[in-house]
């Protein structure tokens, strides 16, 4: 597995975010003996993510879905210092370019942290109004069908909001750290998950 952090400039300064801070990994990993299409299978196959990305996805379900366009729910959670467990819901379009290339996109459409998951006294945090540990998540899937396997390319961008400066101790390992994290967790997982899911080829004779 191989990731860099990106990040977009502004003739060379960075680009402000008041209030919030902007995360752009992107990583690639490669699936040995498996195609395009089965590794679509796995990554459209919604109702079963929870089995194959826990502890990160502690609910999944498809919502909508009509033709290559798809409405998610996610439930989300991640430890580091402190617990947050996240309702998320997106908008997921893939395009086939061939039997050999696929792409798709993820647009987060609602994220509501939750405050006592679990029990029956659970409830949402006002959408925007919580502790800010993610605002917006995007990513942007790419397949590519070469080497005897599949190559998979996930590029993630997330909002958080900044660090105050009296809660910098508490939130800075959590809000820094968890994206590229959750990036290594998901391209791993998503190889665990297909080469588990794809019939193991049968030896020749």
């Amino acid at each position: 597995m191989v990731t860099e952090r990106l990040e977009t400039l502004d003739n060379g300064t960075p680009i402000a975010v008041p209030g919030g801070l902007i995360h752009h990994w992107i990583g690639t990993v490669f699936i040995p003996q498996v195609t395009v299409p089965e590794v679509l299978a796995f990554m459209r196959d919604y109702d079963q993510q929870a089995k194959f990305f826990q502890p990160d996805v502690q609910r999944s379900r498809l919502m909508e879905h009509n033709g290559n366009h798809f409405k998610v729910f996610l439930r989300l959670q991640k430890t580091k210092v402190v617990t947050v467990v996240l309702d998320t819901e997106y908008d997921v379009d893939y395009t086939i370019l061939d039997d050999h290339h696929a792409l798709s996109r993820s647009y987060s459409t609602r994220i509501a942290e939750v405050e006592k998951p679990g029990q029956p006294d659970e409830f949402e945090k006002p959408v925007g109004h919580d502790s800010g540990f993610m605002w917006r998540l995007y990513s942007y899937w790419r397949l590519q069908q070469r080497n005897g396997g599949t190559y998979v390319q996930l590029e993630a961008i997330s909002l958080t909001r900044d660090i105050p400066e009296a809660l910098g101790w508490l939130l800075r390992p959590f809000i820094t750290s968890i994206p590229r994290q959750s990036l290594e967790f998901t391209l791993g997982h998503t190889r665990d998950g297909v080469l588990r899911s794809v019939p193991a080829p049968k030896p020749n004779r």
